[in-house]
């Protein structure tokens, strides 16, 4: 099997990520998107919720749910990443209208920064209901950060005042330099399921865990730790003072027929 360019290992990737990108083009024209709402518990006492996560979710024409695993990283570099940011800020933006009680973070590119209609979704969503940005966390994964650091640094400047927050998503799977963390000053850090993995049976897991726990309490940021998939993980995660976590089990994201 070849793998250089114009090699057949290239061209049937090239292939795939057409069919992908044509599939996500039409679940966008038809409005077959969705949010999937997880809960981010606190580690202390995982019964009370800190926020729900609206994760974007494609329907094919069946109904049937797409994961956003598998189409966000083709469409990411395209004019279709831009729709899907515009579209789970949308609902997500509606779903805070309609449930005064509901805090939620919502997950977008860096790209759609300077992105003229996500801009001005966002900024007519929080003139007409007061107070919407103080119950809106923004998320931005730590690659996506590094694209455009100096496009960020604006944006956080406008909307802090509004009460919106930033969370740093996925953090410790990229490359961050510590420069970037200290000017951007996320207000959540949230660490990799990486790290999380089997943490109580992982000592090294554990000295990175706590390390990006002391990192974050330097810039004033609160911690999520992210893949949460046992009471183990769980219970480990907690006594090494993670502020929150995230995770199938503290609950799966769920997707309602008819909007949250």
């Amino acid at each position: 099997m070849e793998d250089g360019l114009g090699s057949p290992l290239s061209a049937a990737i090239a292939e795939s990520e057409a069919r992908i990108l044509d599939r996500v083009a039409e679940a966008v024209r038809q409005r077959r998107l969705r949010l999937a709402y997880q809960p981010v518990v606190l580690a202390r006492n995982p019964q009370r919720i800190g926020f729900h996560e609206g994760l974007i979710r494609l329907l094919d024409p069946g109904g049937q749910v797409i994961p956003a695993r598998d189409f966000i990283r083709a469409v990411e570099p395209h004019r279709l990443g831009r729709e899907i940011d515009c579209a789970a800020l949308a609902i997500g933006l509606d779903a805070l209208i309609r449930h005064p009680s509901l805090r939620l973070s919502i997950n977008m590119s860096a790209r759609s920064v300077g992105w003229p209609s996500w801009l001005r979704l966002l900024r007519v969503g929080l003139s007409r209901t007061p107070g919407l940005g103080d119950r809106l966390i923004l998320e931005i994964s730590e690659a996506s950060a590094m694209t455009v650091p100096e496009l960020l640094t604006p944006l956080m400047e406008e909307l802090r005042p509004k009460g919106i927050a930033f969370a740093l998503d996925g953090f410790g799977a990229g490359a961050m330099h510590l420069r970037h963390l200290r000017d951007l000053q996320f207000d959540l850090m949230k660490i990799d399921a990486g790290f999380t993995r089997d943490v109580a049976a992982q000592p090294d897991n554990q000295v990175m865990i706590s390390a990006s726990r002391a990192l974050a309490r330097e810039f004033d940021m609160l911690t999520v730790a992210q893949g949460v998939e046992t009471a183990a993980e769980a219970d480990c995660l907690a006594a090494l003072g993670v502020d929150c976590l995230q995770g199938h089990h503290l609950g799966v994201p769920k997707l309602y027929p008819h909007g949250l």
